[in-house]
């Protein structure tokens, strides 16, 4: 059993309230081949919410403290999405999941990519906040592009 984020498995959950569905992740979950997290609802947020982007750094730096999760208007969910990143990670311990597929440039999720903190819509290179927990806790994470 792998994991997904849950908007590639078709689950309206991203801060706009829309899905960005793919059809073989969506199948391996209808087929009980993985199971789909969202970290940012886990951890409290709400669906729409702002657009939110790591400034100062990435997800690596939001566990340092050198770095924090902003939204659009200068609110700081940092904390709800480190919350989200943990229990995720606990549950994902629990069902002994060692792989997760994951949503790419997300302030969450972001692999290999994340916007740049500026809502330019501009990324750079970077992990988001779950991903990072999850590599640095033995977690493969991949891009939905690897797939």
């Amino acid at each position: 059993m792998i994991a997904v984020s849950a908007c590639l498995a078709g689950i309206a959950c991203r801060y706009d309230g829309q899905d960005k569905e793919i059809t073989k992740i969506k199948q391996m979950v209808e087929n009980g081949e993985a199971i789909a997290f969202c970290p940012e609802i886990i951890g409290g947020l709400e669906i729409p919410r702002n657009p939110a982007e790591i400034v100062g750094g990435d997800g690596k730096d939001v566990w340092c403290g050198r770095a924090k999760v902003m939204d659009n208007e200068g609110n700081d969910v940092t904390e709800e999405y480190k919350r989200g990143a943990t229990l995720t990670l606990t549950k994902m311990k629990q069902l002994n999941i060692t792989k997760i597929i994951m949503k790419e440039n997300s302030p969450s999720c972001g692999s290999c990519a994340i916007y740049d903190g500026t809502f330019s819509g501009k990324t750079k290179e970077g992990t988001g906040v779950a991903a990072a927990l999850f590599i640095a806790n033995g977690i493969e994470v991949e891009s939905e592009f690897a797939i």
